[in-house]
């Protein structure tokens, strides 16, 4: 019974990789249903009973969260060509259908976005991917590196994490400005709590990027740091890289205790080595990094 729930789940987890690869395209519940082997007679039932959304809702919501995306931290893109690209045959009509979802035409997201209706907008989608498909980890997984020291440039967000956008806008602005891109200057996120603090105050992680160039005074925002050299439990993680909570518990719950090794005096901390929207969703990629003595 276990083999074909796994086997059944790979169909499925197929046919979201699709839609991810395909969001620019129409797809037909024969074309959709096809690529997992299933009957299209039965693949829309199938669909929903698995993810607790229909096809058609699913894609709706990748598209519309890839254009979020594209409005939020990304300039090089008009209002209209995300609409195109959102499968809109027209802005009045993408403008329409986000304000209904967010609250906030497009044009004003970009400006200035509310996160709060944002990532509730979101939770079926999470959901899909990630409560109802979770990854399993295994010790091949995990690797031991040593990891050079690395001089980075700090922003620190520290409060409620529905505001986190907010920074990371701050972020990307900032690394852009001085000409810091992801392909030459590696991207680092240091988690100083939990996920989910018991007081939302209380959350704490930086956003850092890699650069031995001196930090050009801005404020108090921009700090100089270093991530330490040291030894490290290293777990590669591929899609749903937005929560990496599933693969941390891993290393502590499951990973640390049965490896005899011991935690080193740093935060955990991740390396993205690729980004939605710029890669199709189940493409990007984050290493998760465990200090170790």
């Amino acid at each position: 019974m276990k083999a074909a729930l796994q086997n059944y789940h790979a169909r499925m987890q197929r046919v979201l990789d699709y839609i991810d690869r395909h969001l620019d395209d129409d797809m037909d519940l024969e074309t959709v249903s096809g690529v997992a082997a299933f009957s299209k007679f039965h693949f829309h039932r199938q669909f929903t009973a698995t993810f607790g959304l229909s096809v058609h809702r699913y894609v709706q919501l990748a598209r519309m969260k890839r254009a979020s995306h594209r409005l939020a931290y990304r300039d090089a893109q008009s209002v209209t060509e995300i609409a195109m690209d959102a499968g809109y045959d027209a802005p009045d009509a993408f403008a329409r259908a986000f304000r209904q979802r967010f609250g906030q035409s497009p044009s004003s997201f970009r400006k200035s976005p509310e996160w709060e209706p944002w990532l509730a907008a979101f939770g079926p989608l999470d959901n899909a991917r990630s409560k109802r498909m979770q990854k399993n980890f295994t010790t091949d997984d995990v690797t031991i590196r040593y990891v050079p020291p690395t001089p980075v440039a700090i922003i620190e967000h520290r409060g409620d994490p529905t505001t986190l956008g907010a920074t990371i806008q701050r972020f990307i602005a900032w690394r852009t400005a001085a000409g810091l891109h992801p392909r030459t200057n590696p991207t680092f996120n240091v988690w100083r709590s939990e996920r989910h603090p018991a007081s939302p105050a209380d959350y704490s992680v930086d956003l850092c990027v890699g650069t031995d160039q001196p930090i050009a005074a801005n404020g108090d925002e921009i700090k100089a740091g270093e991530i330490p050299g040291g030894r490290c439990a290293v777990l590669r993680v591929v899609g749903n890289t937005d929560n990496l909570e599933p693969a941390a518990l891993y290393l502590y719950r499951d990973w640390l205790p049965l490896s005899g090794e011991e935690t080193r005096d740093f935060p955990i901390y991740c390396q993205r080595l690729s980004f939605f929207p710029e890669v199709p969703e189940h493409e990007a990629v984050a290493e998760l990094f465990l200090p170790l003595k």
